[in-house]
């Protein structure tokens, strides 16, 4: 793939080649939280290319998708952008889902007009989860005294040096729930027409390789980014990848 040529942005169109342009952006890590040797994907540092790769006379935006997932306000805030993006430029957006597109990952996913994936890619898990340890034996075996002070009843929630609290797991589980219910109505809304098995299936948290994944709706087909493009905008379309400046 081509890289986004500084000068070419200063060349008049006329002299330029008439080939479609598809700008590739890659959407590759956790969502949200990472380090410095590998930093999470997050709307504030994906804006800028985002905004660089939407652009008036380009044939599409494809996304290279590889990401297990992470916040799901992350995933929201980048899944709106990619959206907003496309509708003010009238862009369709594809996405190739690599390795794996699963929680949040396929929340992104769900940015694309259409989805595609490798068959041996990882594709779903929709759904939320939190987890811990509980440390209550561990502090008492070692002569440890716990001290908590807070203002407010529930501060000390899901403590893990205390003992579990029906009432607070109850609570993080209604949470979850919600962010569930919103993870699925965005799942439905733009998969609308295309799923293909019962909720109870889809929303399971469970995930599937690509061919399966086809099978159920949640693609469109299993292509590479270059083939698809070729396929769509001839042999002479150009992929030109669009990475932070």
């Amino acid at each position: 793939m081509a890289k986004a040529s500084f000068f070419s942005r200063f060349i008049p169109a006329r002299f330029r080649k008439s080939h479609p342009i598809v700008n590739v952006v890659r959407l590759h890590g956790a969502i949200g939280v990472g380090s410095p040797l590998r930093p999470p994907l997050t709307a504030k540092d994906l804006d800028p290319v985002l905004e660089r790769a939407f652009r008036k006379n380009i044939a599409a935006v494809a996304l290279t998708l590889n990401s297990p997932g992470g916040s799901p306000v992350q995933s929201a805030l980048i899944h709106s952008r990619i959206r907003a993006l496309a509708a003010e430029f009238k862009i369709p957006v594809y996405v190739f889902c690599e390795d794996v597109a699963a929680s949040g990952g396929y929340w992104l996913a769900c940015a694309g007009d259409e989805i595609y994936a490798d068959p041996s890619s990882i594709v779903g898990s929709i759904g939320v989860i939190s987890s811990g340890f509980g440390f209550v034996e561990a502090i008492e075996k070692l002569g440890v005294e716990r001290r908590v002070y807070t203002a407010g009843l529930n501060k000390s929630t899901l403590d893990p040096f205390l003992p579990e609290k029906p009432d607070d797991v109850a609570r993080l589980k209604a949470l979850q729930l919600d962010v569930h219910d919103v993870f699925i109505g965005l799942v439905k809304e733009r998969r609308l027409g295309k799923l293909k098995a019962p909720d109870a299936e889809l929303f399971s948290g469970a995930f599937w390789a690509g061919a399966k994944a086809a099978d159920l709706g949640l693609i469109d087909g299993i292509a590479d980014v270059r083939s698809k493009m070729q396929e769509l905008h001839g042999d002479k379309v150009r992929l030109r990848v669009i990475e932070p400046e």
